[in-house]
Formats: structure tokens, C-alpha cells, sequence
């Protein structure tokens, strides 16, 4: 067998081992506490996340579409760069309070969907500007290629600009995601805290931000275990979030 060959093997398989070692350290967070562990906090962060996902992707994706393809050079597309802008420097919990204004008090009672929204409203500056920068780096001769051969404008951003700046894309749909999951202020104001298990969106929900800062807080020596668990749980999974997010990015850069 070659020795690059055997070195890439021996890799791989310290590779895996070490992803199995940590799934299974990370696996007795559930079990770990005289009264439970950490799987109602991280199925509800797992939910939040993914609602937020799907309400603010598509949202920042046609957003950053259509600065890129639409507004380039026009004064109202240079007014929603700048909010855009805001957007993305402004502190989390302004969000949530805004939020909390919006749909905590009218509702009247926390709930997972405020959480999601206030997360969704995070994803979608970021997924606005790296959108609109992947579109823009794609050649102008690509889509004048297609519209020579008469594609519509539309079928011009679907088939061509979106398939060459697929990976730049999901890049910062992966970025949105790792900035959301650790946020705690937002869902402090919307979806707040649930000691119990619970799948009702429309209800209070555990969510890991939240349970790490409280049980962070508390006196009891099990609680600050598992806080300290969930903060290592969240830094692995943004870790890896990271790594994937520059992973494509890389491929994206070779494949061009």
C-alpha cells in the first residue's frame, strides 16, 4: 500500500474515533442530574433553530437576490444595504425586545414561535449579505451566455447564478446557523425557559442559552455540571458548524 495512502487510512480512522469518542461523552448530558439532563433544552434549541432556519433563509436569500440581480446600483437598494447593515451589528437583545413587543405582549405568554422569529430576524442580515456578495462575484458573461440564448431573466438567476454560487450560499445559511445557536438574550424576552418537557410552540420551551444560563446561576452543584455540558455541547456544535461553513467555502474557491 502507498504511504500517502496509508496516512490518509490512519487519518480517517482518528478521525472517526475521535467523532465517536465525543458523541459518547456527549451523549450522558441527557443522563447526567438527580432529576434529568439536557434533551428537553437541546430538542428545543434543535426546533427554534430549525424554524429560524427555514423563515429567515429563503427571506435573506430573495432579499440579497434581489440587491444583487435588481437594486445594484439604485438609491432604495443602497437604503436596504444600510438597514441591512443595522441589522446585522445590532445587539441581540434589541431584537428580542422588539420581539417581545411585538409578539410576547399581544399574545400574552412566552412561546417557542417568539423565540423563532426573534432567531429568524438574526439569520437574515446575514444571509442578505453573503447572498449578495456570492451573486455578485458570478461572471457577467455566464448570464449574458444564457440570456443570448434567450432565458428570462428569472431562469437566468435560478439556473445560472444560483448553481454557480450554490456554495458561497449555503456558506452563510451556515454561518446564520452557528451565529443563532448560542444566543441567549433574544430568547430570554420570547421563548423563555421550561423546566418540563415540551413540544408546544405555542408554550414556554427549553432551549440551551437559556438552561446554561440559569443553571449556571443556581447553587446546586448537578445543575452547574450540566451547564458547563451544555456549553461544551454548543461549542462544538458552532465548531463544527464553522468548519463546514469554511469547508465550502474552500471548495467553492477550487471548483472555480
Amino acid at each position: 500500500m502507498p504511504v500517502y495512502l496509508r496516512r490518509r487510512l490512519v487519518n480517517y480512522v482518528v478521525i472517526a474515533l475521535s467523532i465517536v469518542a465525543t458523541g459518547f461523552g456527549l451523549l450522558w448530558l441527557v443522563l447526567v442530574g438527580s432529576s434529568g439532563g439536557l434533551l428537553n433544552a437541546i430538542a428545543g434549541s434543535v426546533m427554534m433553530t430549525a424554524i429560524a432556519t427555514a423563515i429567515g433563509t429563503p427571506t435573506g436569500i430573495l432579499a440579497g437576490t434581489f440587491l444583487a440581480e435588481y437594486a445594484r446600483d439604485s438609491r432604495f437598494g443602497e437604503i436596504v444595504r444600510f438597514v441591512n447593515d443595522i441589522l446585522l451589528s445590532a445587539p441581540s437583545i434589541i431584537v428580542g425586545l422588539f420581539v417581545y413587543e411585538v409578539m410576547v405582549v399581544r399574545m400574552g405568554h412566552f412561546s417557542a414561535w417568539a423565540g423563532a422569529v426573534a432567531l429568524a430576524i438574526i439569520v437574515v442580515p446575514v444571509v442578505v449579505r453573503t447572498t449578495e456578495d456570492m451573486l455578485r462575484l458570478v461572471p457577467a458573461t455566464l448570464r449574458e451566455a444564457a440570456v443570448a440564448l434567450g432565458a428570462p431573466k428569472w431562469k437566468v438567476i435560478v439556473m445560472v447564478a444560483y448553481r454557480a454560487a450554490m456554495q458561497g450560499m449555503l456558506t452563510g445559511v451556515l454561518l446564520a446557523v452557528a451565529r443563532i445557536s448560542g444566543e441567549t438574550a433574544p430568547l430570554l424576552f420570547t421563548a423563555l425557559n421550561n423546566q418540563f418537557w415540551s413540544s408546544d410552540l405555542n408554550a414556554p420551551m427549553a432551549n440551551l442559552p437559556v438552561v446554561i444560563f440559569q443553571f449556571a446561576m443556581s447553587p446546586y452543584a448537578d445543575w452547574q455540571t450540566l451547564a458547563w455540558g451544555g456549553a461544551l455541547l454548543i461549542t462544538a456544535a458552532i465548531l463544527l458548524l464553522n468548519i463546514s461553513a469554511r469547508t465550502l467555502a474552500a471548495w467553492s474557491s477550487f471548483k472555480q
